[in-house]
């Protein structure tokens, strides 16, 4: 059956790379190689598509992607009125992005859809926010963001400019599902490829963004070997701030990424190029975007020398009060996702706006908003931010320009006043107590691993961990306050503390977000070594009781 479905497969397939790669697999009869690329499909979700890149199926291919083109058309054409549903397409600089992107266009407009294409390989934000400024139905993004170089993508977009959330993922695979053979596609030739004024719309918007007037900031910055560079470099200039020093190593966009393990300003050693240049420089502040540049990781100097980088939620809570100090209204939002430190809450309570707390990701965030509300600000801990004005977020996504923008400004003002990032994040911690957080992240490739280990943990949870006692276990699959129901665990602990156990969306990974509250009624130096041990003994704890491999 295996061999039936890979000739079947080779008949339609339109790439010759591809093709070579399944006769040669045919050839040699070797079975265990098909079945890994036909036993299954990628599921497309609320996050699209993700995979390795080969042939088949279980793979990123154009086969994959054409498909996928087509059921987004048909879904797009059930509420079609007079006008055909509109679609802009983005793609980033790995492996085969642009010419899934070609493909995308092609089946669309076949379909009778317009289709807008972006002028080059650029960032996802600015493709997030070519949807709104062209008044599109859909957007379509080829890009793996930090994933490994073997991986390709194929994000979606709805109009609102956001990714799409359920039942929208659901219709859209089931649309799919119905695609036959992708060789009996009807293929267009009408789209638009979009010039540089889709760029410099989107650097008008950032240029709205509530960035002060201070601008004497020296920024050490690396896009990691992704498409962040040149409009990071444009942004800087639009708005006055000065050129980062740019790592030479990582400038130019290589889908190879030959200088990292893995292409993410999360995983140890990633940003070790940039930190030098920095140190090297004398720069007040570290910047890295991942690959796509949706995303923004930040070092600073620490206050006993050398560099430290921020965790997400630290740069989040900074960022949140930065924006929150220069927007009006008590219509103001901000919000985080459930794996995201407690701090939010508690900084918007001290400038009198609501804040929400939604599931893991973008799309659930930009839809955090109720009528009444305005979200100025948003951010996950994986290190993703919204930044936002008066007249709500320039991207309806995440954006590791706008947020590269915002914090460098913030350093620019600190600089000014004769502070340093660090040093808010002390007052930060007086404020509020000392919100310290930390991951446990377990790479397991087989999924059935991942699913034991969470079934084990809520079939029989810790009564206490690291002399904590759990005073409440939150069954995520079960929904919480008004939260769709996900597959996740939240174990709450005495004191504040609390640790959120879940599969990664993205990643064959289990991820485990932990936090500690610490007052802080001295030296914050001392809280943050007591915070630090707090987390250790935690991490190891919950170790010992998931008990993995």
């Amino acid at each position: 059956m295996t061999r039936a479905a890979a000739e079947e497969w080779l008949a339609q397939d339109p790439d010759p790379a591809t093709r070579a790669e399944l006769r040669a697999l045919l050839d040699a009869g070797d079975e265990a190689a098909l079945a890994d690329r036909f036993a299954g499909r990628l599921e497309f979700g609320t996050a699209g598509l993700r995979g390795e890149l080969g042939a088949g199926p279980n793979r990123m291919n154009r086969v994959t992607v054409m498909r996928a083109a087509a059921g987004l058309a048909a879904r797009l054409l059930e509420e079609a009125a007079d006008e055909p549903p509109g679609v802009v397409i983005g793609y980033d600089a790995r492996h085969n992005s642009e010419r899934f992107a070609l493909d995308t266009a092609a089946v669309l407009t076949g379909a009778g859809l317009t289709a807008w294409l972006l002028p080059g390989p650029l960032p996802t934000p600015v493709l997030a926010h070519a949807v709104g400024y062209l008044g599109a139905d859909a957007g379509v993004m080829v890009t793996a963001s930090h994933n490994p170089p073997r991986d390709n993508g194929y994000k979606v977009y709805w109009g609102d400019g956001a990714q799409i959330v359920p039942p929208l993922d659901t219709e859209i695979s089931a649309a799919i599902d119905a695609v036959g053979r992708v060789d009996e596609l009807p293929l267009g030739t009408g789209w638009t490829v979009l010039g540089d004024e889709i760029v410099e719309a989107y650097l008008h918007g950032l240029s709205r963004l509530p960035l002060g007037t201070a601008r004497d900031v020296r920024v050490a910055y690396t896009p990691l070997h992704g498409v962040g560079r040149d409009v990071l470099l444009r942004a800087f200039r639009w708005t006055g701030l000065p050129a980062p020093a740019v790592v030479a190593e990582q400038a130019e966009p290589d889908p190879d990424f030959p200088t990292v393990a893995f292409p993410n300003p999360e995983e140890p050693g990633a940003m070790d190029l940039v930190l030098e240049l920095a140190e090297a420089s004398g720069s007040d502040l570290v910047i890295a975007n991942d690959p796509d540049a949706d995303r923004c990781a930040v070092a600073v100097p620490a206050p006993d020398g050398g560099l430290r980088p921020l965790t997400g939620d630290e740069l989040g809570g900074l960022l949140a009060e930065y924006v929150l100090g220069r927007t009006h209204g008590t219509d103001r939002l901000v919000a985080t996702t459930i794996v995201s430190s407690s701090l939010l809450g508690r900084i918007a309570a001290a400038h009198r706006v609501r804040s929400a707390v939604t599931l893991t990701g973008f799309k659930w965030l930009m839809r955090a908003a109720a009528p009444a509300d305005r979200l100025v600000f948003a951010y996950e801990e994986a290190l993703g931010y919204c930044v936002g004005g008066d007249d709500g977020p320039v991207v309806h996504d995440k954006d590791g320009i706008g947020a590269a923008l915002a914090v460098a400004a913030l350093a620019a003002q600190a600089r000014l006043d004769g502070r340093t990032l660090a040093d808010l994040l002390d007052d930060q911690a007086r404020r509020h107590g000392l919100h310290a957080t930390a991951q446990l992240s377990v790479r397991l490739p087989d999924p059935e691993l991942i699913a034991a280990a969470s079934a084990a943990l809520r079939r029989e949870p810790p009564k206490a961990l690291a002399g904590r006692a759990v005073t409440a276990v939150d069954d995520l699959t079960q929904g919480l306050a008004g939260l769709p129901p996900t597959e996740g665990l939240r174990l709450r602990l005495a004191d504040g503390a609390r640790v959120v156990v879940r599969p990664s969306g993205t990643e064959p990974k289990l991820k485990c977000y932990l936090e500690v509250v610490t007052p802080v009624t001295g030296d914050v130096a001392a809280a943050r070594t007591r915070a630090a041990a707090d987390l250790a003994a935690l991490r190891t704890a919950l170790e010992e009781t998931l008990a993995l491999p």
